[in-house]
């Protein structure tokens, strides 16, 4: 066995035991921790900030791109966001022990679907130093323990934010394996953590495509991912002007390094305002690649692999359409399954497209910007699923969770 895997194979062993004494905490000792923990966060915030400082430098100095230094930046206001996030969970509804469904048998067995921790959790993750608390927050509210392994352009800031959160947990009375901080950052960490099966119950990359597509390709693990978030909004026939461009240009340029940012805006043809808003658009700052009929109108033709790119930029792909079919075949083409809405004042239409659209999030007259755990009141989210199973969408407390069933007998035997 290699160093690496002596490593996460001993992080394993100990989360799995930290494991079983947090399923068994009460809701009240769960999140007292986590007020400690949010607490702590909050003290640290000199050394935290002096630690991502540090971090910033290398990665400009190593030509990280602006969007990368942007997921990375912390501020005052982003950590006291951290520390807020940590009480946001600690005030959540605990899912642990809550009932799915019960029934009662004609034979008098009374069963009940409860909910249970998945055990652990493994999250691999890069830039973003806030998802060191964020999920380390959800996976120990949900009962779970969590191996986390940040990416090496944010190793300082995400070992002065552990190091503040385990501090405050184990405060609180949480054992201290409850959140680790894998502590190297050879990549071979991540190849160890993708083959620890019996000991990660489950892994959660939050990442770039190529993280996400090598966890994906290499895990004995069950894998909770997105590869991209290749987001569309549709502007209908029957859109208002004024909504339709507030929303636009909030859903691409808000942020442009969010997961949740539009990388693609579809407008139907016989729009009035089709030229007002590419130019309120580019006005605001945006690059446009359009199709031929965009491009017609003096913007740059987009290139086929246009729209399958996740920009994560101040650039939009633009195209024109006919109706809601061709706005369903081009998101089933090129979408990821992430985020798509609709702009209209039609709500036939609209709910014709939140029906067919298969995303994990679909939206009418929202910007694509509220794809986030925060904004959907679930807290911190631990990442965004996009797949068919087990979860979808923004992942928090209740994604965290499996159950089992109780059955309560007086007796009965099958015979």
């Amino acid at each position: 066995m290699t160093d690496a895997g002596r490593l996460i194979a001993d992080m394993g062993a100990r989360a799995r035991i930290a494991a079983g004494v947090l399923a068994t905490l009460p809701t009240v000792t769960k999140a007292a921790a986590l007020r400690a923990a949010a607490d702590a966060v909050d003290a640290a915030m000199p050394a935290i900030l002096e630690a991502n400082a540090a971090d910033m430098a290398a990665g400009a100095a190593n030509g990280l791109s602006g969007a990368m230094l942007d997921r990375l930046r912390l501020d005052e206001g982003r950590v006291r966001g951290i520390a807020d996030g940590v009480r946001a969970v600690a005030g959540l509804d605990d899912p642990v022990g809550g009932s799915v469904s019960e029934s009662l048998r004609p034979n008098g067995l009374r069963l009940a679907r409860v909910r249970v921790p998945i055990g652990v959790i493994g999250i691999i993750y890069e830039s973003r130093p806030n998802v060191t608390a964020d999920a380390g927050a959800l996976a120990a509210m949900a009962g779970n323990a969590a191996i986390l392994r940040g990416g090496s352009e944010a190793a300082r800031s995400n070992r002065a934010i552990h190091a503040a959160l385990v501090a405050g947990l184990v405060a609180g009375g949480m054992p201290a394996d409850a959140v680790q901080l894998v502590p190297i950052t050879d990549r071979a960490a991540v190849g160890a953590m993708l083959q620890a099966d019996g000991l990660i119950d489950l892994i959660v990359p939050r990442g770039g495509k190529s993280l996400v597509a090598r966890v994906q390709a290499e895990a004995r693990v069950p894998v909770l991912a997105h590869l991209d978030g290749i987001n569309h909004v549709y502007v209908d026939a029957a859109a208002d002007f004024d909504m339709a461009r507030r929303i636009v240009i909030d859903a691409k340029l808000r942020r442009t390094g969010v997961c949740g940012a539009m990388e693609t805006l579809l407008i139907h043809r016989g729009w009035p305002h089709v030229e007002a808003l590419l130019r309120a658009l580019a006005d605001a700052g945006c690059e446009l690649r359009g199709d031929a009929a965009v491009s017609a109108l003096g913007y740059t033709a987009a290139q086929a692999a246009d729209w399958d790119t996740e920009y994560l930029d101040a650039i939009a792909s633009v195209a024109l359409v006919d109706g809601l079919d061709d706005v369903i075949a081009h998101i089933d083409a090129h979408g990821s399954h992430h985020t798509d809405a609709i702009v209209t004042g039609d709500a036939a239409t609209a709910e014709a497209f939140l029906a067919r659209v298969d995303s994990a999030i679909v939206m009418w007259n929202a910007s694509t910007q509220f794809a986030d755990g925060g904004e959907f009141g679930l807290g911190a989210e631990i990442g965004i699923a996009t797949g068919r199973l087990h979860a979808r969408g923004p992942v928090a407390l209740e994604g965290l969770t499996t159950y089992k069933w109780v059955v309560r007998g007086a007796g009965q035997v099958r015979g």
